[in-house]
């Protein structure tokens, strides 16, 4: 590998020079960069002699545009039967945030410090926070794939992220703040008249959602052969998408038993009778036995249920639903879990709940609910652990 200054003459007769880094890729075939200036030659020279050792260097030549490995990285993730809202995703990520900045670079081109100031480009631009951190994972993910297919030496958003530790992460905690009763969590009295308001075909469902837990793909997606009323059980195994797609749960861990309460298995058993028929065999169906939509719920069933119960706020002159989403009854229902009497006075461990909810990991669950566990540091508490010891 040799850097050298390199003179030429255009063909209208112009003298130019660069410095030029002469080498051999990792398949031996010669490669020259060139530069304006010694020390950009030079420090591409000692990168790239480790990268040629490390068998990780990519050259330019061999590489391709941010926009052309986006579309490899598309097409890879319909090949591995990803959900088409996550395709979607994907494809919304490539097209208005990472294509107009950086689309038409070479892979190789890309740096930490370049990935940076793309973050910064983002964010400055009106982006959210949480929107340039999904977008900044998509491009990691495009950035692996392109690693695997030998477009690129190194993955500089993983590198980027690597360089922070943990300490972003926490920060990030810091600032989404806990999960409040009243703001984000249903309190016990507000369910307890949101339940007694509900009616119609909205009714099932919506039991259903506060006493399982269920997010409401699966709830949309639950078949009745996944209901064991002898066993007083609940098999989730498949979610609908927003296309109304039925496939199999989140993760994994989603796949799981949840108990049903012998209020959720009555409404249950006398919705049966009465249930639009459907050829999915969905427990809580569209009308015309298709998949029912989420806003449809959210419209129809839970924000009219609120606004009947008095769970509600004011902006300006109108009158609104507290509770903008499903996910509402998923907390209060993590909350119930943690905070319900058992024997002994405690509720379910983290472990439990984690399981209960399906959730991937138990740093989501505690990432999510930690403030809400009981403490177990105050005399009283401690006190009557010593008495059960003992006793």
């Amino acid at each position: 590998m040799s850097v050298r200054r390199r003179t030429w003459t255009t063909p209208k007769g112009v003298e130019k020079s660069a410095w030029a880094v002469d080498y051999r890729d990792g398949q031996g075939q010669r490669r020259l960069k060139t530069f304006k200036t010694k020390k950009e030659a030079d420090s591409f020279a000692a990168t790239a002699h480790v990268e040629v050792r490390e068998g990780t260097h990519v050259a330019d030549g061999a590489s391709c545009t941010v926009n052309k490995a986006g579309k490899l990285w598309i097409a890879a993730r319909q090949r591995a039967g990803r959900e088409q809202t996550t395709i979607d995703a994907y494809q919304n990520h490539l097209d208005r945030h990472i294509g107009p900045f950086i689309g038409d670079k070479k892979l190789t081109a890309l740096t930490v410090p370049e990935v940076r100031a793309f973050e910064e480009k983002l964010l400055d631009d009106g982006r959210s926070p949480s929107m340039v951190k999904k977008v900044l994972v998509s491009l990691g993910s495009l950035l692996a794939d392109a690693q695997e297919r030998g477009l690129v030496g190194r993955n500089v958003v993983r590198d980027l992220r690597v360089r922070r530790g943990s300490s972003d992460h926490r920060a990030a905690q810091r600032a989404k703040g806990r999960l409040r009763v009243g703001v984000d969590i249903p309190s016990p009295g507000e369910v307890k008249a949101i339940l007694g308001a509900l009616q119609g075909r909205w009714r099932p469902i919506l039991v259903t959602a506060v006493f399982t837990g269920l997010r409401a793909s699966e709830l949309r997606g639950l078949p009745w052969a996944a209901l064991d009323f002898e066993a007083k059980v609940l098999k989730v195994y498949q979610r609908a998408d927003r296309f109304g797609e039925i496939g199999p749960p989140k993760s994994a861990a989603g796949e799981r038993e949840v108990p049903l309460t012998p209020m959720v298995i009555n409404t249950l058993k006398e919705w049966k009778l009465q249930a639009p028929k459907s050829k999915l065999g969905l427990v809580f169906p569209a009308l015309d036995g298709s998949v029912v939509s989420h806003t449809q719920i959210m419209r129809e069933g839970f924000g009219k249920a609120q606004i009947r119960a008095g769970v509600t706020t004011v902006e300006g002159d109108t009158i609104k639903p507290r509770y903008t989403g499903l996910h509402a009854l998923r907390h209060f229902h993590a909350s119930w879990l943690i905070n319900r009497p058992q024997e002994g006075g405690l509720g379910l461990s983290p472990k439990q709940v984690q399981e209960r909810l399906g959730h991937s990991s138990i740093n989501l669950t505690l990432n999510t609910y930690s403030h809400l566990f009981p403490r177990g540091d105050n005399g009283e508490e401690m006190a009557a652990a010593e008495a059960a010891l003992f006793s």
